[in-house]
């Protein structure tokens, strides 16, 4: 009976069975088609901007952990400030502790906090980019962390300054401001405005750095910049000018004063929106700044963010809780602090796959940079497909001088350098052409000159099947000459061009990514997983970056893989002598 049921089979269910059978086959297909389709859809879900670049973010490794808090400071929560990739937690018994990625450098990383840190009561924290600055209940300062450009340079006259009420960090620079009302700086001076005019000291109540200067709160609830270049937040709205304020919040390129009343006015360069400060409905009490958002606390008990929310940081949580207590902010991470000691985070967790050398999302990167490299390698198969067919089926159905001539051009084509003749035609055309227009010609390069080994499998069978009755049979009845090679004769030689072609996509791949390697194919920041692989190209980055090229690897290795196992295994559904009788 099983003998009868196999011979009604039609030969696609048979091809279908025997590859089902494969399941080394299987598998690669199985996987290559999750991947293509993860690569397809991807991008509509993380898409990404080719402008975007945040130094502070650079080289990240993988991990979900920037909003750890460590278990030690569960209803012991005082205190919290967020550098650039980690956060720092005070206790209410003085205890520092860090979380979060904090190798800032090469060799030096804020977790580890110094001992004499560890050994003092800490009464106040601030995090800048690099490096934490602590204020012990003695009135002493700890600065650890990155401190080459002068971060923990503290000047000669704090050690007889009087009681230090405020601490704070910036992008490689540090200040306090004592009882007093002195503000002492100390840092890079080329990045960041840290001078100070005379006229101002004795009056300052509170000190707030943006990513490259500062701005006071004084005595008489006035806003004043006291440094001495011309900045963006230099110019002071007039209403901030004539008193009236109650506290000062900065991000990046701003900086916010909530007045009396409890309203908040925003100024500097608002690049995400920052001034859009929303309807409070009710008074702010507490204001605090991130990278480039916003988060706040109303009098009715209301958390509001807003401002840039690429990573969800202005995007507080909706559920109800208990009473807020209070809100911290900071680079791209909040948290809340409730009544009955729990904390609440929203924003940046971490990157899956980490962060480039500019601070952009390899897993993004990775997901746009493979429907790129897919993209090129499926354009370009079909164009070599189809020459393929026309070149092979002409050139052996026709034989004689037809063939003669289309086989020594297809000579000429495959003795061309490949990747070099490509690289020249890509560097002198391309030159001159937008992103899309080089994509399109790397497209058009691949599928040109990657198509006489499939002309010559095509040739080949097309010269067999021309002998047949069939074609005989044809010819007998008049049928044009055209339409007994491409009706007739090509679908009898179906299962070579599509095993051909199957394994021409892989190959594809690989060029285009050759190519992107060596810095001839598709441009940056333009990702694909060649040029993904080819911004890694460094003893530095292979040494201490694994995850900038592991992945794009790791992925390519698989696809590639798959495709071949996939490709394999059709050839051998689609060759009946490939199975016992």
């Amino acid at each position: 009976m099983k003998k009868n049921e196999e011979a009604v089979q039609t030969p696609l269910w048979t091809v279908c069975r025997r590859f089902s059978e494969n399941k080394a086959a299987m598998a690669g297909a199985v996987i290559f088609l999750l991947i293509f389709l993860v690569m397809l859809a991807g991008p509509f879900f993380f898409p990404l901007d080719l402008s975007y670049s945040e130094s502070t973010q650079a080289n990240v490794p993988p991990g979900r952990s920037l909003m750890k808090l460590p278990s030690e400071l569960e209803g012991k929560l005082a205190d919290i400030v967020v550098g650039a990739t980690f956060s720092v937690g005070l206790s209410t018994e003085g205890k520092v502790f860090v979380w979060g990625h904090g190798q800032v450098t090469g060799t030096t990383d804020v977790a580890e906090i110094p001992q004499e840190v560890q050994d003092s009561v800490i009464t106040a924290v601030a995090a800048g980019n690099d490096h934490v600055v602590a204020l012990s209940e003695d009135n002493r300062i700890f600065v650890w962390g990155n401190t080459r450009l002068g971060q923990g340079d503290i000047p000669e006259a704090l050690k007889n300054a009087d009681r230090i009420v405020q601490i704070a960090a910036g992008n490689q620079c540090s200040a306090v401001v004592d009882e007093n009302g002195r503000a002492y700086l100390w840092g890079n001076e080329n990045l960041c405005d840290i001078q100070i005019k005379e006229e101002y000291q004795g009056r300052i109540r509170k000190l707030v750095f943006t990513g490259f200067a500062y701005a006071v709160l004084l005595e008489d609830g006035t806003v004043a910049y006291t440094g001495r270049k011309e900045t963006a937040v230099s110019d002071i709205p007039e209403r901030a000018r004539q008193g009236g304020v109650a506290d000062l919040a900065a991000t990046a390129q701003t900086v916010a004063a909530v007045f009396e009343d409890g309203t908040a006015l925003v100024w500097g360069n608002c690049v995400k929106g920052e001034e859009r400060v929303p309807e409070a409905g009710g008074e702010f009490v507490k204001l605090v700044g991130g990278r480039y958002h916003y988060t706040a606390v109303t009098k009715a008990g209301e958390i509001l963010s807003w401002g840039d929310n690429s990573f969800r940081q202005a995007s507080p949580p909706k559920r109800k809780k208990t009473k807020v207590v209070d809100v911290f902010c900071g680079s791209y991470q909040n948290y809340a602090l409730y009544e009955d000691g729990s904390v609440e985070t929203w924003g940046l967790k971490g990157y899956f796959c980490g962060t480039d050398e500019f601070g952009r999302d390899i897993f993004v990167r990775l997901l746009n940079g493979g429907r790129m490299t897919m993209t090129v390698g499926a354009a370009a198969v079909v164009i070599s497909t189809v020459l393929g067919v026309i070149i092979g089926g002409i050139s052996g159905y026709f034989g004689g001088k037809v063939d003669l001539l289309l086989q020594r051009f297809t000579e000429i084509v495959s003795a061309l350098p490949f990747l070099p003749f490509a690289m020249i035609l890509s560097s002198v055309i391309g030159s001159s052409m937008t992103e899309n227009s080089r994509i399109l010609l790397i497209m058009v390069v691949l599928g040109v000159l990657n198509w006489p080994g499939l002309a010559r499998l095509v040739r080949a069978q097309v010269l067999a099947e021309r002998e047949k009755e069939f074609v005989t049979a044809a010819r007998s009845v008049g049928v044009r000459e055209a339409v007994i090679v491409f009706r007739h004769v090509i679908p009898n030689v179906l299962s070579v061009i599509i095993v051909s072609a199957t394994l021409d996509f892989a190959t594809c791949m690989l060029t285009e990514s050759s190519l992107s390697y060596l810095g001839f194919g598709v441009m940056p920041p333009q990702p694909t997983w060649g040029n993904m692989l080819s911004g890694a190209n460094n003893s530095t980055v292979i040494r201490s970056y694994w995850w900038r090229w592991v992945f794009p690897a790791v992925v390519f290795a698989i696809c590639t893989v798959c495709i071949h196992l996939a490709g394999d295994g059709l050839r051998d559904a689609l060759d009946p002598k490939t199975e016992e009788r």
